[in-house]
């Protein structure tokens, strides 16, 4: 009787792991039956001129980006649009992870759990994919990029649309380079990076943000405050520098001039809790996502700097590590009011039969900053532009805005950043333009970010 009672739990401890297993099975294939399909392993299914999807990717005013045609995948007919929108709609061959064709390549072919991959009538019937992106933007910051590699990214920020993502360099999905994968030239150094969610960057001086950010929140006397600046500062035989020697300054002139002398100072004075605490808050050293596709991490890590490691910091160098995506969220956080709405960029997905399945919506993020913080540093960035950068650079836009010129080391020219948003009602828009290798934040960064904000103003009225 001992033996038979034992194998009869045997049995059920086989029976339930059976089950379990199975439920197990039966819920990986109800929530990941597409991805599985899908996996680049079909070669059949996903590789090169045969990607099976016969679902159409169209920007914000139904412009095609890509479609199947007999077998193959077809793509836009301007080749500047095709390498504008190659990050964001992906390669035939699956390289660019964060594409749409990567990500939503089930959806796209079609897949369902009743019939896998095949309609009722024996033929693929993949869905349409609307995003939120406008192509004609995406076109233009690829125009005023040039040859320079960068990232140029620019949502609306009540809304949450993402309007441009361009990540250059790129190539043309339509006729990719033979030597693509072999270039030795550096023309194509990381070509499958999407710039724009996946890249980190020194910020340089678009960092003085947080800094601001920290001085809000523990300097009270901070209006009345002024810093001396004759050029350049040494803490602990270390010296910092600016482009000039600016004199007595304000908070908001330091922040204005972009005074590294100033902003290293107040840096050691709120000491790296401080520092961190602000970095923090406002999303640095965490994730984000869109639409599922998780970014880059911006990065502030000052535990054990020195002194003049950490006032190095808090003007954007030393360690500082920032993602275009983020800070495009974060100005948008600023925006308003200290709590940021999610990007996304599916508007919707609709299947051959007409039933949309999926639909982009405004959602609001975690708070990043005080409201009264972000009010303040609202005027400050205003004043930035105001009386410094000069708004006619941005027509009617009210926009506020800091630029940077980071340092890279190893030869190379700065890299130039402008993040910024426009606080007029009409044209709730948040941007980050970095652009690789070049002059300053103003002359280059800044002159793209210009002509990007004033075309996509004109998109909202």
């Amino acid at each position: 009787m001992k033996t038979t009672g034992a194998r009869s739990l045997i049995l059920y401890i086989l029976g339930l792991s059976f089950l379990f297993g199975l439920g197990v099975f039966l819920y990986g294939i109800a929530t990941e039956g597409g991805s599985w399909a899908m996996q680049p392993f079909n070669k059949h299914l996903t590789s090169g001129s045969q990607l099976s999807g016969s679902g159409k990717i169209l920007d914000r005013n139904n412009v095609v980006l890509a479609k199947s045609e007999n077998g193959k995948r077809v793509y836009n007919s301007d080749e500047t649009v095709r390498r504008a929108m190659l990050h964001t709609v992906g390669d035939s061959q699956g390289y660019i992870s964060t594409g749409i064709q990567y990500n939503y390549r089930s959806e796209l072919s079609g897949y369902n759990i009743v019939t896998g991959l095949a309609s009722p009538t024996g033929k693929s019937g993949g869905s349409d994919i609307k995003l939120t992106l406008d192509s004609s933007l995406c076109k233009l910051a690829l125009q005023k990029l040039g040859s320079s590699s960068g990232a140029v990214a620019i949502y609306n920020y009540k809304t949450g649309e993402m309007l441009c993502s361009v990540s250059s360099p790129n190539f043309d999905p339509s006729n990719p380079p033979k030597d693509l994968d072999t270039d030795k030239t550096g023309k194509y150094n990381g070509v499958y990076l999407d710039r724009v969610l996946s890249s980190s960057y020194t910020p340089g001086s678009i960092f003085k943000l947080v800094t601001s950010v920290a001085a809000i929140e523990n300097i009270s006397d901070l209006d009345s405050r002024t810093w001396d600046c004759k050029g350049s500062i040494t803490i602990n035989g270390n010296k910092i520098t600016d482009v000039a020697s600016y004199g007595t300054l304000s908070f908001k002139n330091a922040l204005a001039k972009s005074s590294n002398v100033a902003f290293a100072q107040i840096a050691i004075e709120l000491g790296a809790d401080k520092m961190t605490a602000a970095a923090n808050s406002l999303g640095f050293n965490r994730s984000f996502d869109l639409d599922g596709i998780t970014t880059s991490k911006s990065v502030y890590k000052v535990d054990g700097a020195q002194p003049n490691e950490l006032g190095w910091s808090g003007v954007g160098q030393y360690t500082d590590l920032t993602n275009p995506f983020h800070m495009m969220l974060m100005e948008g956080a600023i925006a308003n009011d200290g709590v940021p709405v999610k990007p996304y960029l599916i508007s919707s997905i609709t299947t051959p039969f007409g039933l949309t399945t999926q639909s982009g919506h405004t959602n609001t993020g975690d708070r990043l900053l005080k409201a009264s913080t972000a009010q303040k540093l609202k005027q400050y960035m205003r004043y930035n532009v105001s009386s410094y950068y000069g708004d006619g650079l941005f027509p009617n836009l009210a926009v506020c805005a800091k630029t940077g010129t980071a340092e890279v080391g190893g030869g190379k020219k700065p890299n130039g950043w402008m993040v910024g948003f426009s606080a007029n009602e009409n044209t709730p828009l948040a941007f980050a333009v970095v652009v690789e290798n070049t002059k300053s934040g103003i002359s280059s960064a800044g002159q793209i970010a210009s002509a990007l904000m004033t075309a996509a103003a004109k998109t909202l009225k």
